[in-house]
């Protein structure tokens, strides 16, 4: 590098370089290094849904929700309860939740949720399940729909009845 910029300039006196070199910018390392951040392992070309959406780019499509690996493409996926236990939730919540392991009809384990208030799963039942994770508690990724195969719905419930599996109640 010394020996081409020295042969860009005139001829100069030896005291005179010195003086004309310390003008001269010196390029950045970090201008060599190609889209990649330092402490980031991923590169500056990722973007989520929605920048992608509002870039109208045509590579949006390939930032797709990821999608509920067990069902393997499906919205539901029958299964068999192993195991009925609760867990804690992550903090600052506190409380005892009702969860089953499941064994899918693909043969995979999974941890589901049991929604509303009371249950009657127990081991053997045959249960539904869908998608969605727990928010509060680790490593639950899935539902269970209620009022599908062993699973009843939910006793008493009056408002959004469709997601407890209740039916309509018989006005007299």
């Amino acid at each position: 590098m010394l020996f081409f910029q020295r042969s860009l300039l005139p001829i100069f006196n030896a005291r005179q370089i010195p003086r004309i070199f310390n003008r001269i910018p010196s390029i950045p390392s970090a201008l060599s290094i190609p889209n990649v951040r330092s402490f980031q392992n991923s590169s500056i070309l990722m973007r989520t849904l929605n920048q992608s959406m509002k870039k109208k780019n045509k590579n949006a499509s390939n930032a797709k929700q990821q999608q509920s690996l067990s069902l393997e493409g499906g919205p539901f996926r029958r299964g068999v309860c192993t195991r009925v236990f609760t867990v804690k939730p992550k903090k600052p919540n506190s409380a005892v939740r009702k969860v089953a392991r499941v064994r899918l009809s693909s043969g995979r384990f999974v941890t589901a949720y049991i929604p509303g208030i009371g249950h009657n799963a127990q081991e053997h039942a045959v249960v539904l399940v869908r998608g969605g994770r727990a928010q509060d508690c680790p490593g639950v990724q899935y539902h269970i729909i209620r009022g599908v195969y062993d699973i009843a719905g939910v006793v008493g419930r009056v408002s959004s009845r469709s997601k407890y599996g209740v039916k309509k109640p018989k006005t007299t």
